[in-house]
């Protein structure tokens, strides 16, 4: 296996998928933020002081995953066919996990997008509840499976998906 962004010199490159056959792609990734059991109940009630935390935490997460190419600097600009990000309450762990799924039709994968969709998500809810709790935090962010491409369908043997 070698490496695709860089050329023979090590020069960091974006590389040219222009040959590459347009095939439907899609991929959904996951990530989770832990909160304070006041925090938690805050959220789950809206009764946070900066308004719906869910809601707008859905729409930052879109919009990150729409910027993910100014924002990885060898990543491909996409023309996106879908972007959903959905949230599931773990009232047990106090936690909130994100799924991002990412979509379109072309000759790269969406990957990056889904995995920033999350990442902008949860930064998003720390944001919003900072106020009421700054022990917050957000990790296990992974590719949970792809679909498209030469290397069709993957799905990470390491989590439980």
């Amino acid at each position: 296996m070698e490496f695709t962004h860089f050329d023979t010199q090590g020069n960091a490159w974006m590389v040219d998928v222009g040959e590459k056959e347009d095939t439907k792609r899609e991929a959904v990734a996951r990530g989770s933020i832990f909160l304070s059991p006041q925090c938690f109940d805050m959220v789950v009630r809206g009764a946070m002081k900066k308004g719906d935390v869910l809601s707008v935490a859905r729409v930052a997460g879109i919009m990150g995953a729409k910027k993910t190419s100014e924002l990885i600097p060898l990543c491909h600009i996409l023309n996106l066919t879908k972007l959903a990000v959905e949230f599931e309450l773990k009232e047990e762990t106090h936690e909130i996990q994100a799924v991002c799924t990412a979509c379109t039709t072309g000759k790269t994968g969406v990957e990056m997008e889904a995995l920033t969709g999350v990442t902008v998500a949860l930064l998003t809810i720390y944001d919003m509840c900072k106020a009421v709790d700054k022990s917050m935090e957000m990790g296990q962010i992974y590719l949970e499976k792809k679909t498209g491409g030469k290397s069709g369908i993957y799905i990470n043997p390491r989590k439980d998906t």
